[in-house]
C-alpha cells in the first residue's frame, strides 16, 4: 500500500482527512480514534459512580444539613440555614421527574465574611456530606481571553480531574471559587477600557454560572485548534463564589445611614447592630462594591458569614469531629504520647488570635507557635509518655516567635 492511500483502520479515513495516523502491525489509527478510544477507557475504567448511581443524588432535608454542618462548622447559624436550603433545592431540581413546563433555575451562592470566617469549610463539607466532586479555584488567576493568565474554562478541568474524567460525574459536583471579590471592578460604571482581571473575567463566568455546554481542556491549560476538548454541561454544576469583600462594610453603612434620616423613623426597629454590617447586605451593596448586575443575578443566594467572636473560637479550639485540640492528640498518638491543654491555655489562644484578626486561621498559626518545639523533640524521647501544655509553657514558647508578623492592620 502506498503512503498516500493509508487509511485509519477504524474510521477509514485517510491521511488528509487526520492530523496523525499511528502505525501499528496491521494498520493506522488516527488521533481522533485514539481520543475517543481514550475517553471511553477512562468512563468504563473510572472508580467513580456507576450511572445507576448517577441518576440520583439522596440529599437530606435542609434541617438534616445543618445538623451535618453543626458537627464541622461551629457557629454560622444563618449563613449555614441559607446554604442548606439551596442545597437541597439545587439537588432537588437535578432529581426532579415531573416535567409539567415549568423549570426551576439554579440556586448559586455568593458567601461574604472576613478570612478564617469558615467559607471555603461550609462549602467542603457540603460536598463531603453529598459525596460528589469539589473543587476550589481561585478567582485572581483567570484573565480574558487572549492575556496571560488562565481561562475561565479551566475551573472545569480541575472539576474533572477530581471526578477521575467521569464527565457525568463531574456535571453534578460543586465548585467552590474562591476571593471572588478581588474581580471586581474598580469604579461603580461600566469601564470604558479593558480590565481583563477583573470585569473581563465576570463576563467569562456568566456562561459557567448560568448554565451552558462548555468546551473544557481535560488537562487545563489554554485552548488551542490542536487540542482534544471535552463538552461539559454546566446546567446542573452548584457554584458557591466566596469573598472576604474588604471595604463594603462602608458601602453598607452609607445605605443604612441615608434610611434612617427622615422623619417616622422608628429608632428601635431600625437599630443597626455596627460590629456586623454584612448581616445587611443587599444586591445593591455588591453592585456598588464592583460587581457586574449579570453576575449578580446568577448568585441569587446570598449567605454573609459573621466575624467570629470569644466563645466561638473557643469552640472551635474542642468541639468540631476535626477540631485543632483532637487534630495535635493525634498527631502525638503516633508517637504514643498524651496530649492534654489546661483550660486557661485554650483561653489563651483564643485571647491572641482576636488579637492577631485572623479568624480560626488564627487558632492554627498561634498553636503551631507554642507546639512546634514539642513536635520537633518528643518523637526522638521514647521515654516520654505524657505532655500537658500549661499557660507557662504556652506563653513562654509564644513569647520566642515574631508574632506580630501574624497582625492584620
Amino acid at each position: 500500500m502506498k503512503k498516500k492511500d493509508v487509511k485509519c483502520s477504524f474510521c477509514g479515513k485517510g491521511k488528509d482527512e487526520t492530523l496523525l495516523l499511528i502505525a501499528g502491525i496491521e494498520g493506522y489509527i488516527c488521533d481522533k480514534c485514539v481520543g475517543q478510544t481514550q475517553q471511553i477507557l477512562q468512563k468504563e475504567m473510572s472508580p467513580g459512580k456507576t450511572d445507576d448511581d448517577l441518576k440520583s443524588i439522596k440529599v437530606l432535608k435542609p434541617i438534616e444539613i445543618n445538623d451535618f454542618l453543626n458537627e464541622h462548622v461551629i457557629g454560622q447559624d444563618f449563613a449555614k440555614k441559607v446554604i442548606a436550603v439551596a442545597v437541597y433545592n439545587h439537588y432537588k431540581r437535578i432529581n426532579q421527574n415531573i416535567d409539567d413546563g415549568v423549570e426551576l433555575e439554579k440556586s448559586n451562592i455568593i458567601m461574604l465574611g472576613e478570612t478564617g470566617t469558615g467559607k471555603t469549610l461550609i462549602a467542603r463539607t457540603i460536598a463531603k456530606m453529598l459525596e460528589v466532586p469539589f473543587c476550589i479555584v481561585d478567582a485572581t488567576v483567570f484573565t480574558e481571553a487572549g492575556y496571560v493568565g488562565e481561562d475561565v474554562e479551566s475551573i472545569l478541568s480541575r472539576l474533572l480531574q477530581v471526578a477521575d474524567y467521569n464527565v457525568e460525574l463531574a456535571e453534578r459536583g460543586i465548585v467552590y471559587i474562591d476571593e471572588i471579590d478581588k474581580i471586581a471592578r474598580k469604579l461603580d460604571n461600566p469601564s470604558i477600557t479593558r480590565d481583563v482581571s477583573g470585569e473581563g473575567v465576570q463576563q467569562a463566568l456568566l456562561k459557567l454560572l448560568e448554565g451552558s455546554d462548555v468546551l473544557v481542556p481535560p488537562q487545563g491549560g489554554r485552548k488551542h485548534p490542536e487540542q482534544q476538548l471535552t463538552k461539559i454541561n454546566t446546567n446542573n454544576i452548584l457554584f458557591i463564589c466566596g469573598g472576604a469583600f474588604d471595604g463594603i462594610n462602608k458601602v453598607i453603612a452609607k445605605r443604612l445611614q441615608t434610611q434612617v434620616i427622615g422623619y417616622g423613623v422608628h429608632k428601635e426597629k431600625d437599630k443597626i447592630d455596627e460590629e456586623n454590617y454584612l448581616q445587611y447586605v443587599t444586591p445593591l451593596d455588591l453592585k456598588s462594591f464592583g460587581l457586574i448586575p449579570e453576575l449578580i443575578g446568577r448568585l441569587p443566594v446570598i449567605a454573609p458569614v459573621n466575624p467570629l467572636k470569644r466563645d466561638t473560637l473557643r469552640k472551635i479550639l474542642t468541639l468540631p469531629k476535626n477540631s485543632l485540640v483532637k487534630q495535635y492528640q493525634k498527631l502525638f498518638k503516633y508517637e504514643d504520647i498524651v496530649l492534654t491543654f489546661d483550660e486557661e491555655v485554650l483561653d489563651y489562644i483564643v485571647e491572641k488570635a482576636l488579637e492577631f484578626k485572623l479568624g480560626a486561621r488564627g487558632l492554627r498559626a498561634i498553636c503551631e507557635a507554642i507546639m512546634t518545639d514539642a513536635m520537633f523533640e518528643l518523637p526522638s524521647e521514647s521515654r516520654v509518655k505524657t505532655l500537658k501544655v500549661d499557660l507557662e509553657y504556652a506563653t513562654t514558647k509564644l513569647s520566642r516567635i515574631d508574632t506580630t508578623k501574624l497582625k492584620v492592620a
